[in-house]
């Protein structure tokens, strides 16, 4: 009973003086969401519906909510692109976020923390930043003609890169091939390659092992 008494006493102490309810005490600064992811930077992500947002440590909601930012709901932590990331999360103080363009496929890039894109949606998959870089696979895209139809013909290529967070593209790393640019065929290509250090990539080459490379960065 003796302990009881002082539990309830604990429980009663935040309403002494107050006629506040506990429902007021508690009102929330962001309500009806379904998910929330965890606080790296400062910032959580916060998913009502479709979209996201992102909360500061005061819990104010300081980017609102967007249907662009990048998120799985089966996220394959195996591997190193966009694919691994169960909700957005800020690194290096920028977001993935993704477009879906004219031809139906869809690029990335990345918003900073005030919600402004800063890396244009022109990769074909990214990974998370690292010590101020990313990998990316970059589209070049060139108009060669029309063909008997009237409908235009493209050539692309396609190279992995290192992107510094200007969206600088400070190294490149491979070419990549076999990636079909056409909505019914095409497939996420993977990320092949990640910085292990400020010096050093790992990159997977045509068979499949691993390489250490050192960049001139």
């Amino acid at each position: 009973m003796k302990r009881l008494f002082i539990i309830t006493l604990l429980l009663s102490i935040p309403m002494i003086g107050s006629s506040q309810t506990l429902e007021e005490i508690n009102t929330p600064t962001v309500s009806g969401l379904d998910q929330i992811g965890s606080f790296s930077e400062g910032l959580t992500a916060v998913k009502k519906g479709n979209e996201w947002g992102f909360i500061d440590e005061d819990g104010i909601l300081v980017i609102d909510f967007r249907g662009d930012l990048v998120w799985n709901k089966t996220p394959n932590t195996a591997k190193l692109g966009v694919e691994n990331l169960g909700y957005p999360q800020f690194k290096n103080g920028l977001c993935a976020i993704k477009v879906v363009k004219e031809d139906g496929i869809t690029r990335y890039g990345f918003i900073d923390e005030k919600g402004t894109i800063v890396i244009p949606a022109e990769f074909l998959n990214v990974s998370q930043f690292n010590d101020g870089r990313t990998i990316g696979i970059y589209e070049k895209k060139v108009l060669r003609g029309k063909n008997p139809y009237q409908l235009r013909i493209y050539e692309y290529d396609f190279t992995e890169v290192v992107v510094n967070t200007k969206g600088e593209m400070l190294w490149p790393i491979q070419e990549r091939q076999g990636i079909v640019m056409s909505t019914k065929l095409y497939e996420l290509p993977e990320i092949h390659a990640s910085m292990i250090s400020d010096k050093l990539l790992m990159v997977k080459d045509k068979t499949n092992t691993w390489n250490i490379v050192k960049p001139k960065l």
